[in-house]
């Protein structure tokens, strides 16, 4: 409450001035106790619709308005703190309070702990029992203890835990009573990497020999890349690499960490900008999408929109590209007939490809290996777009071109993949097997080495023509090759050509 000038502390009917309060009770400067706060949206929006008093205590250092600022300013309209920066305030503020014995100073800290203090009945429950005030572990032989059936498992609203609500399940014996707290939300996630290892074991949650298999190693972690978003550095990475050491102390495990490599991925943002949320109506259905456009176009745009690591904004257009990418991918190695089916198109031939397209073949092949073992999916997508306009309008489609561009979109888009594969398999024999059981494309560097270069020739400086030549090609070579070319014959006729300058692989310049 306050009252004047001074605001009145109800456990010690202390007064306090109305700067101090304000500062203290609602932070570095978020309004007046003496009206309602100047830097608070809510208040300042109740203030205005019931038209009371507003007052100022933080001055904006920039041009801006001073009612409903909220970032860090200079103090006003507040004794002994006029004129201090927001922090300078708050300090000053601690010690005054401190020195009239109104509080003290302290740090607070706050534990996120989602592994207790969310009940719910599908959490895993204790092993416990309590008799005569005192709690003692259940037996091996009684393990695991599996929660009972529940018609409702709401929230009690007692502050007792849902499995409260099993009043059968509870009474253990005469004497005891079962525990009723569950490890919820995370609990159970901790470990699951390591049962992973294991899941058919029901004599220990995870064998040696397994263990050792896939967690082995040189290294100090087990799992080699974990992929999660940033909310989980505490919500899950930070338990479950508690709970490895734990383990790993008690001799259960080989590994004192859990994961080898951490790749944090970027939030998916609704087309607005703003962070998807039911109450801004942004929330994209990815079943509306899939309806729409398919699977792989949806799991092709979600590796398409950007580095993985980045926050990036949804876009239906963006999605739209992607599945006319893939529409073009079909359209390749099919064609449609006069009956409105679709078939293998006639250009697919089992002939080698020229040179330019070994190129292009070779180029993706090494773009797309390199960019999946990097994360960078977005630029292996692009890679794929540039093979397949390489080899659009062609007159002969070769098949051995075909077969490792499916296999390199396979992990993109799937579905599109494999049926094209099994439509090849159809009319030709030279892979055997399903699409999945064929070895990764490999690349061949010396089919990636440049043949030729294009040389700019100059005449004083000036561009003039350009021409191909062979990289092997000596600066004898160029000179005479761009004394040659009729573009330049018609420049330098009746002209003295005082000199030529070759820079290898680049340019020619002709001085006259």
């Amino acid at each position: 409450m306050f009252t004047g000038a001074y605001a009145i502390n109800p456990a010690t009917s202390k007064k306090i001035p109305i700067w101090i309060a304000d500062y203290v009770l609602l932070g570095y400067g978020t309004g007046a106790i003496g009206g309602v706060p100047a830097h608070d949206e809510r208040d300042l929006e109740f203030a205005k619709k019931f038209d009371l008093p507003i007052i100022v205590v933080v001055q904006p250092t920039r041009d801006e308005p001073a009612i409903g600022f909220t970032g860090e300013g200079v103090a006003v309209n507040s004794p002994i703190i006029n004129g201090l920066t927001s922090a300078d305030a708050k300090k000053k503020i601690t010690a005054w309070l401190e020195q009239h014995g109104f509080g003290k100073r302290a740090i607070n800290y706050k534990l996120r702990d989602w592994l207790f203090s969310r009940q719910r009945y599908w959490g895993e429950p204790f092993p416990i029992v309590w008799e005569n005030g005192k709690h003692r572990a259940l037996g091996e032989k009684e393990l695991p203890v599996v929660p009972p059936p529940l018609d409702d498992y709401k929230p009690t609203g007692t502050g007792e835990p849902p499995l409260a609500k099993a009043k059968e399940w509870i009474r253990y014996s005469d004497k005891a009573l079962r525990e009723t707290n569950t490890m919820p939300q995370w609990a159970g996630s901790c470990w699951y990497y390591l049962r992973f290892c294991d899941p058919h074991n029901d004599k220990r949650f995870v064998g040696e020999e397994a263990e050792r298999y896939w967690m082995g190693g040189d290294k100090p972690g087990g799992v080699d890349l974990y992929v999660g978003g940033t909310e989980h550095a505490v919500l899950h990475l930070l338990y479950a690499r508690f709970w490895q050491k734990v383990l790993f102390d008690l001799g259960y495990v080989s590994k004192p960490e859990p994961f080898q490599r951490l790749v944090n991925q970027g939030i998916i943002l609704g087309e607005d900008n703003q962070k998807m949320s039911k109450s801004r109506g942004n929330i994209v259905n990815p079943d509306d999408v899939i309806d729409q456009h398919g699977a792989d176009a949806f799991r092709c745009y979600e590796m398409f929109m950007g580095p993985l690591e980045q926050i990036k904004p949804w876009s239906m257009r963006g999605v739209e590209g992607v599945a006319r990418f893939l529409a073009r991918v079909w359209r390749l190695l099919m064609t449609e007939n006069q009956a409105g089916e679709w078939e293998l198109s006639s250009k697919i031939k089992p002939a080698d490809p020229s040179k330019a397209q070994q190129k292009v073949l070779h180029a993706t092949i090494k773009k797309v290996t390199k960019d999946i073992e990097s994360f960078s999916f977005n630029t292996a997508i692009s890679q794929m777009m540039i093979f397949v306009n390489a080899f659009t309008n062609v007159q002969i489609i070769p098949l051995s071109a075909m077969r490792p561009l499916l296999i390199l979109l396979s992990p993109f888009a799937p579905h599109i993949a494999s049926e094209l594969w099994e439509r090849l398999n159809t009319r030709f024999s030279d892979a055997h097997g399903d699409m999945t059981e064929q070895p990764w494309p490999e690349y061949n560097e010396r089919l990636l080495a440049e043949e030729e270069v294009e040389i700019v020739i100059q005449i004083n400086g000036k561009l003039r023509d350009r021409m191909k030549m062979s990289v092997l090609a000596t600066e004898e070579e160029l000179r005479t090759a761009a004394l040659s070319s009729p573009k330049i014959q018609d420049r330098i006729t009746g002209k003295t050509v005082r000199n030529v300058i070759v820079v290898p692989k680049k340019l020619v310049n002709i001085v006259v």
